[in-house]
């Protein structure tokens, strides 16, 4: 009886010991919680998808029990970060065309597009992502080049910003356009009463429309392996700003085949059909696709002079840019999003765009102050505006990059005064709202999350330029940033509750970076050691 009363305490005290069962246990970990108040913890531990504890390292592993167990090795832990500002379908087509992206010159556009047709041999010809400013080229180009290289054979050219194209007199054939096509919230540019190729804004749509797009398999494979590349870099969720129903369609296609790892917000594009999908689903959750958000573009970009500005452009005395719907069609849209109960996320670059935006918001709203409703880019505000921010409710979705991108042509484009009161201002931004959510606008930029925080605190690009920062007193410091990223990310799409930080009983959506997460003066190139979504490992380069 004594040994057998001996063998019960023994497996009493063993029992105490054995802890609860866990699906994975991260350990020996520098966790950054990313709450509030940037708490710190040393392990977490998971099941069913979601956080159970974190906390210190020996209080997870005495409490919880997994076959599954992963040591940190003492490297930086993150909430899954957010890229609140992407375009992944738009991504998805520029891998299957012709890739301008760094071109230093017209002649090598003209190169590449060679290459191209002597592989492809293809009867319409589609490029994306040239600029003329990394060409030493102030004004936007014509196409002679184009015709002489492509006298017959249609072909299509998409500026960096998406807001310009420049096509040949073949693809103006195609197309139907001729010395006296208009279209409203576009313009078709003529030089000396002659067409020079280049579309601004809605102009654009007469080439898009009426040129064949990808298959759909072609689509759905370059969106998953984009997805690999980003769960790679640590990014677990997308914010899809603006989306057509077709796109929408092959989303809603990957979710349904569980194909979609990454998390993604997407926003519709206020086409009838879209808007029709939203009176009929309202809010839509359909495995890791949400939405419940409206996409409003209101003026063009700064890099093609179509942002809409109170004042002329410095560099072109006549031109205030492009309003692309008027006031009364913002306020349509606006108040039928209201009555769905939809977000509106509104492209606005110009400081007029800006202004009319935020004074509807601010009229509109006031009886809904939990609105959300975002101002995506929010590059050029009169700083008599920006307190508006803050009185509307209204969060800026800015994306660092753009800024250190814009930074060899901004000045002349905008002058010195604009400049330095009011543009690129997420310091300024965030001071009004409290908060700020971070994007990249990819493939505009790229979606590396390391060279937003480069740009964000450093004000530099990812090769160091300009040396002193551009506006550095513009600049936000790490902590702000990291939040940008995520908690006010998470917060910026409704889902704070469930994800943007590491907190009990929110989806375990982790990145483990292999590299210290810091900024210096240098940038330092940075990527996901680890990357779990929901608690399922999607990335792993251990």
């Amino acid at each position: 009886m004594k040994y057998f009363s001996l063998l019960c305490l023994l497996f009493l005290i063993t029992s105490c010991y054995k802890g609860k069962d866990v699906d994975l246990i991260i350990h020996n970990a520098n966790v950054n919680i990313m709450n509030d108040q940037l708490e710190k913890a040393e392990a977490i531990a998971i099941k069913d998808g979601k956080i159970v504890e974190v906390g210190p390292e020996r209080q997870i592993l005495n409490k919880y029990a997994s076959d599954q167990i992963i040591n940190a090795q003492k490297k930086d832990v993150f909430p899954g970060f957010h890229d609140a500002h992407g375009h992944l379908t738009s991504l998805a087509k520029q891998r299957l065309s012709v890739d301008l992206r760094n071109t230093s010159s017209y002649y090598e556009v003209i190169g590449r597009l060679e290459k191209h047709q002597s592989k492809k041999q293809q009867e319409i010809i589609i490029g994306r992502g040239w600029d003329q400013s990394l060409w030493n080229e102030k004004e936007l180009p014509n196409n002679d080049l184009l015709n002489k290289a492509f006298p017959t054979v249609p072909v299509a050219l998409t500026r960096i910003d998406g807001h310009a194209m420049l096509i040949n007199n073949a693809m103006m054939e195609h197309v139907g356009i001729t010395d006296t096509t208009t279209i409203d919230g576009g313009v078709i540019l003529k030089k000396d009463g002659k067409l020079t190729g280049i579309l601004l804004d809605h102009a654009i749509d007469i080439v898009n429309f009426n040129i064949p797009d990808p298959s759909k398999a072609e689509i759905k494979a370059s969106i998953l392996d984009i997805q690999s590349d980003l769960l790679a870099a640590g990014i677990t969720h997308i914010h899809e700003a603006g989306l057509y129903k077709r796109d929408l369609d092959i989303l809603i296609e990957l979710a349904e085949e569980n194909a979609l790892e990454i998390n993604i917000y997407a926003m519709l594009l206020p086409t009838e059909n879209n808007i029709q999908f939203a009176k009929e689903n309202g809010h839509y959750q359909n495995n890791h696709l949400s939405v419940q958000s409206f996409k409003v573009i209101a003026d063009g970009a700064l890099g093609s002079h179509g942002a809409c500005m109170i004042n002329p452009y410095s560099d072109d005395s006549t031109n205030h840019g492009i309003l692309l719907k008027s006031p009364e069609r913002i306020k349509e849209i606006f108040n039928l999003a209201k009555k769905l109960n939809f977000q509106v996320n509104s492209h606005c670059i110009g400081d007029s765009a800006n202004r009319l935006v935020l004074n509807i918001i601010d009229t509109l709203m006031k009886d809904r102050p939990d609105h959300r409703w975002r101002i995506e880019h929010a590059q050029i505000v009169n700083p008599q505006d920006l307190k508006l921010f803050a009185s509307s409710g209204v969060l800026p979705s800015v994306q660092p990059t753009h800024a250190t991108s814009d930074q060899r042509w901004a000045e002349n484009h905008i002058g010195k005064e604009r400049l330095n009161n009011g543009a690129y201002a997420y310091n300024s931004l965030y001071k009004q709202s409290g908060m700020i959510i971070f994007g990249t606008d990819f493939p505009i930029e790229h979606y590396d999350p390391f060279a937003t925080i480069h740009a964000a605190v450093q004000r530099k690009s990812s090769n160091n330029e300009p040396i002193d920062g551009f506006v550095p007193k513009e600049a936000v410091d790490l902590s702000t940033t990291l939040k940008a990223m995520t908690l006010w990310a998470a917060y910026g799409c409704f889902g704070e509750s469930k994800y943007g930080s590491l907190e009990k009983g929110k989806q375990a959506n982790i990145s483990i970076f292999d590299q210290k997460v810091q900024s210096t003066s240098s940038f330092l190139p940075n990527y996901a050691w680890l990357t779990i979504v929901e608690g399922e490992i999607v990335f792993d380069m251990r």
